[in-house]
């Protein structure tokens, strides 16, 4: 029986954009209506221009992903592999995205999601204060920590 190593996170490289797309394009909630919208080249913009990406691994096959953007100070992606879920990935990968965002002199990290979905829940469950910007829509905003 094979044994399951510890997740790891690092931060994302353009060889891992295939299957942070794969892993997007999987999800059975916040489905892109259109897939062509988001571009190999935009996943190549924010890691090497507008922000990073990390990462998580489990025994070696990549099982989670999230963007973070340095001007907004926002969280732009954030997705985990049907099948991954309620491992605790998602948690360490918005902590870790968060962090930088507080280490480019944002004193805010921002992100928005669609209300009412499993996103909406575990934001809020992180702590992150929620606002709605439509019947649709929400936005989540956590401040710097106190120093």
């Amino acid at each position: 029986m094979p044994t399951t190593r510890s997740p790891l996170l690092r931060q994302a490289v353009s060889a891992d954009i295939p299957a942070m797309s794969r892993i997007r394009l999987s999800v059975t909630e916040n489905i892109l209506s259109d897939p062509g919208r988001v571009t190999q080249a935009m996943y190549e913009q924010y890691l090497a221009l507008s922000g990073r990406g990390w990462v998580a691994e489990i025994d070696g096959e990549i099982a989670a992903f999230c963007y973070a953007t340095r001007d907004e100070g926002s969280i732009w992606a954030l997705f985990v592999q049907p099948g991954h879920e309620g491992k605790g990935l998602a948690r360490r990968l918005l902590g870790t995205a968060a962090e930088w965002i507080f280490q480019q002199g944002h004193a805010i990290a921002r992100l928005d999601t669609t209300a009412h979905t499993r996103a909406d829940r575990f934001y809020a469950r992180q702590g992150w204060q929620r606002k709605a910007l439509s019947d649709t829509q929400v936005e989540f905003t956590l401040p710097r920590p106190p120093r």
